[in-house]
């Protein structure tokens, strides 16, 4: 199992405390001879008549010293993720998760923006300081 990232154990109790249901830690996806493992499986229900909504959260730090290869990394599982969940979890909706710092700073960068609107990446952005999910992006 791949090590978790620092702030797993936060993200996912600020989840939880946000009304989400963790349903798998970790999502494990496998596809032909390869196995992908997506850090956290969730479920909300939204109403009786509206049903459940179904997401997935990758959880990003951003941690090392260079960010721009914390963001090669990160879209590339991002994107593979993506394929896995649309293959074997459909009713799953992939979300990137990462620090608002990070947002707030490098996601603003022209470049890391094109990069977005090119490869669109659904995003959770949670605040280190407050314990709380900053804002949602799709």
């Amino acid at each position: 199992m791949p090590a978790r990232d620092r702030y797993h154990d936060w993200v996912k109790e600020t989840l939880v405390n946000a009304g989400w249901t963790i349903s798998h830690d970790p999502l494990s996806i496998s596809i032909g001879k390869l196995s992908v493992q997506i850090d956290l499986g969730l479920e909300s229900l939204i109403g009786a008549e509206q049903g459940t909504i179904k997401i997935a959260v990758e959880i990003k730090s951003f941690g090392n010293v260079s960010q721009i290869t914390d963001f090669y990394a990160a879209l590339g599982q991002y994107l593979c993720y993506r394929v896995a969940l649309a293959e074997k979890h459909p009713d799953r909706t992939l979300y990137l998760a990462v620090p608002d710092p990070v947002y707030d700073l490098f996601f603003m960068e022209e470049l890391i923006q094109k990069v977005l609107q090119t490869y669109p990446v659904k995003l959770l952005v949670y605040n280190l300081l407050n314990k709380e999910i900053k804002s949602w992006i799709d």
